[in-house]
């Protein structure tokens, strides 16, 4: 029996672990990640069928390939539209943006030769009127009067064959080269086409004044019935408006606009479904595109700001600042998807789309970034918004019940009362039963709810304090208590066994075998042990594996055939592993001494440099002709699923062509690529030195001098790259090589960021960092070189300061910094720094890229002059 002072102290630490929890719960979002995986497990279990109406046209890579470079010509897109109208589909949502105009070079002087010929046609028109009547004969005053010439409007045709010909030829090239009155045209004779505008969200803190007036047209796509609380924050509001081109706008049969939050784990689960600008509200894309094939209009949608949306008789779940969370479908493919490129040139027929909601949008690599959604770690923003129709049109919407804002708070008294009071008198293994049935149905329910019902309650929270206060309070209580210290040491091995074996499913071998060794070994440990060396083997862990088994050898040499295993890790430790074999008993190629060196394409592998953003970095030689190489690989059938592995296989390789066309001092030289024993490898030049990563600490700058010659050797880099079309997009001081003896700079991995940014590692995280991102990179648009000056803006103002001139305490905050707020004054940091310098970083880190510096060149010879003042000053 525990006593009194034993018991009472246990449900102390009890409640220093609770208010511990409860203060880390409400000033970090450290649950935030846990939550959110919770929630996506649920979607994943559950079973609903996607809308059969809509249909999926893709500006795929096919399209791409054979119709020519992006953006096409828009009478591209009016032969599509068409083509897909003459099918009588029920509408047409184009989600590619027409904001500006594309006019032909020779549009300008056809449109100011049209006037002039007009005027011609009608001087001529009215002197051979007057000619006629001064020949004319006397006529009786009674008579009525001579018509009159006739008006430009209804000129006849020129008598002279020249200009007549002139006027048909000038009347034929305004028919084909405006390509903007031709999309309209056929937008007008479609009669059901949907159009894209977009918008630029206002802080909540910003002044909004007043925005700039909306088009005349735009009227028709207000929402008219809006019933105001009173409450003008609840929904969201619009500091920007962008819609379509006037002449396209006035065809359409409707316009929205698409609006997906990511939440602070980076994953988009919300989605906005109206906006608030100026002094009207308007739907979103996938709203109207519903109502639309219901046979509804704006009429039909009621806003009541603070309360659900109400479209016709259907009311759907959005909170009070419009949003709301759709099912995103599970599955390879929910949506059928067919290629741009075969609907245009009839391979697929238009028929196929009778009565369909077909929308139209981009999913080729490279053009505009990718969403993160519980369905798939990259969807394309026109896939997503096929799930958001379909859940509005089928009411597959995730709700919280009315319950589900105080349930999870008994939940956590409950758990926090059982460690306090219940969990200090039960002996370890009822408690470690008991506490694991707790947590099962706390997960579980959240789980269960979404899978069954589509119903989110938020028990992670609660679920997380059981099991981190069980484990707490049960290594203190076995640990430092003066109760039996057999029956102690006999439990803490149990919960050691148990913990480990946990690691050891979880992958985290290291800690598996830190409680193994707690553990006293016997027989059965022993199995435990064994099966652990093979995991590290299986990871290619030799020198870990040799450690496993060397602990093993000292209870008992003679355990299966644990001698030969040892002798085998023992060759093996320190050995690189290359690759995968088929053969029995081998885990790949090695590097043994004195063994022949494997070869990895044409390059002999000489040791292992370390491990990389891609994976592991080998030290190599190309034995034809001698050259040292370092190569980069990643095991492509580790990184992705099954059904992303092509993709990911041609765009490393795309990427890796594209980076080795570049030829530039300052750029890290891409000899070969290639794949082999199952690795994909990029063979590169090797370099001396280290990454800048060490000088961007307060106590490790460089001296500015330095900094001047660095920037401008990457400027330079960077404006050659651009000029060949090629777009780094992880600007970042660990993707930037400095020798400091020579002063030599290399940046590296270019395309590499392109081959992994819309991948997930293994462990669910999105690779790289948001800090050195430009605000349209994070939010999704397309980029030019531009964003890289950006990041070497952030990357300028940190090695001057050793500080980043945007942080956050969550990834949501950092983003929104980034896009809405300036720069930190970097003189709170360095006060001694020259005007020049803060010039040139204020206009490096502009929010609009037309404000910035718009080459690397322009940059560098912007560091060049402000290095002379400082020399001279």
């Amino acid at each position: 029996m525990r006593t009194r002072g034993s018991w009472l102290r246990e449900s102390l630490f009890a409640l220093l672990i609770i208010a511990g929890f409860l203060l880390t719960l409400k000033f970090t979002s450290v649950l935030d990640g846990l939550e959110g995986k919770a929630y996506d497990t649920g979607l994943s279990l559950a079973t609903r069928t996607p809308n059969q109406e809509i249909a999926v046209i893709a500006i795929d890579d096919k399209s791409i390939r054979n119709i020519g470079r992006w953006p096409w010509s828009r009478e591209v897109m009016a032969r599509f539209t068409s083509q897909l109208a003459s099918g009588n589909p029920k509408s047409i949502v184009n989600t590619v943006f027409f904001f500006e105009p594309q006019t032909d070079p020779g549009m300008a002087y056809i449109s100011k030769l049209i006037p002039l010929v007009a005027k011609a046609q009608a001087s001529e028109s009215s002197s051979n009127a007057t000619a006629s009547q001064n020949q004319a004969p006397a006529t009786d005053p009674a008579a009525p009067a001579p018509a009159e010439p006739a008006t430009p409007a209804v000129q006849a045709p020129f008598k002279n064959p020249y200009l007549q010909s002139i006027s048909q030829i000038l009347k034929e090239a305004d028919k084909n080269l405006n390509v903007d009155k031709k999309l309209a045209d056929t937008i007008d004779k479609a009669g059901n086409v949907i159009l894209s505008a977009d918008f630029v969200l206002a802080r909540p803190d910003e002044p909004l004044g007043r925005p700039d007036p909306e088009p005349d047209y735009l009227t028709p796509f207000q929402i008219s019935e809006v019933v105001d609380t009173g409450n003008s924050n609840l929904p969201l509001v619009a500091r920007q408006g962008s819609w379509p081109l006037e002449a396209l706008g006035q065809k359409a049969n409707a316009i929205g606009y698409s609006m997906y939050l990511p939440d602070t784990d980076g994953v988009v689960r919300q989605e906005s479904l109206y906006m608030h600008y100026g002094d009207h509200y308007y739907p979103a894309l996938s709203l109207i595109a519903a109502a639309r094939q219901r046979n509804l209009n704006t009429a039909d949608i009621r806003v009541t700001t603070g309360a659900p949306l109400q479209l016709a008789n259907q009311t759907i779940p959005s909170n009070k600042a419009g949003l709301v969370r759709p099912f995103f479908y599970p599955g390879t493919n929910p949506f059928p998807v067919d290629s741009f490129f075969d609907v245009l040139n009839g391979v697929i027929p238009a028929e196929k789309y009778q009565n369909k909601l077909v929308l139209i949008g981009t999913v080729a690599s490279g053009l505009g970034d990718q969403l993160v959604t519980p369905a798939s770690a990259a969807t394309p923003p026109v896939i997503a918004l096929a799930h958001s129709v379909s859940s509005i049109l089928q009411g597959d919407f995730i709700q919280q019940p009315a319950w589900a804002d105080w349930v999870p708070i008994a939940c956590m008294v409950f758990v926090a009362l059982y460690l306090m009071f219940a969990l200090p008198q039960l002996s370890a293994r009822t408690g470690a039963l008991v506490s694991l049935l707790l947590f099962a149905a706390l997960l579980g329910g959240e789980i269960g709810l979404l899978a069954k019902s589509l119903e989110w309650v938020q028990l992670t929270a609660p679920a997380t304090l059981l099991l981190t206060g069980y484990l707490l309070i049960t290594t203190r209580h076995f640990l430092f208590t003066e109760d039996g210290k057999a029956r102690a040491d006999a439990e803490s091995a149990e919960s050691n066994r148990m913990l480990g074996l946990a690691f050891q499913g979880q992958g985290q071998l290291d800690l598996a075998f830190d409680k193994f060794r707690k553990c006293p070994l016997d027989e059965s440990m022993m199995d435990v042990l064994y099966n652990l060396a093979l995991d590290f083997e299986r990871k290619r862990q030799f020198n870990k594996s040799l450690s496993v088994y060397d602990y093993m050898r000292h209870f008992n040499p003679k355990f299966r055939d644990l001698h030969a295993r040892y002798e085998r890790a023992k060759q093996m430790q320190g050995n690189v592993m290359l690759g995968a074999s088929n053969a029995p008993g081998q885990a790949g190629t090695l590097i043994t001494e004195g063994a022949e060196k494997p070869m990895l394409g044409r390059y002999q592998i000489e040791k292992e440099l370390g491990k990389g953003a891609m994976g592991v970095v080998y030290f190599g030689r190309d034995p034809k002709i001698g050259r040292t190489v370092a190569i980069k690989t990643m095991a492509l059938s580790q990184e992705f699923a099954p059904d992303e592995l092509a993709q990911a296989r041609a765009r490393f390789f795309r990427e890796a062509e594209t980076a080795g066309q570049l030829n530039h001092p300052n750029i890290v030289t891409i000899y070969d690529a290639g794949e082999e024993h199952d690795l994909a490898y990029i063979a590169m030049e090797f370099l001396k030195g280290n990454d800048l990563n060490e000088f961007t600490r307060p106590e490790h700058l460089l001296p500015r001098a330095d900094v001047f010659d660095i920037m401008i050797q990457i400027a330079e880099a960077l404006d050659y790259a651009h000029k060949q079309q090629v777009v780094h997009r992880d600007i970042k001081p660990g993707n930037i090589m400095y020798e400091p003896k020579s002063h030599t700079v290399k940046v590296t991995d270019f395309g590499i960021a392109r081959i992994t940014d819309s991948s997930r590692t293994r462990t669910g995280l999105v690779l790289g960092t948001p800090s050195y991102m430009s605000p349209e990179q994070l939010s999704g648009k397309r980029v030019d070189g531009r964003s890289d000056l950006f990041s070497l803006g952030v990357m300028l103002y940190q090695l001057l300061s050793g500080h980043l001139p945007f942080e956050g305490e969550s990834m949501a905050e950092l983003m929104f910094r980034i896009a809405n707020e300036p720069p930190r004054n970097i003189q709170d940091f360095q006060t001694d720094l020259p005007k020049c310098l803060t010039d040139i970083l204020q206009k490096a880190l502009q929010k609009d890229a037309d404000r910035r510096y718009q080459s690397g060149q322009e940059l560098a010879k912007a560091l060049m002059r402000c290095k002379q003042e400082c020399n001279h000053g």
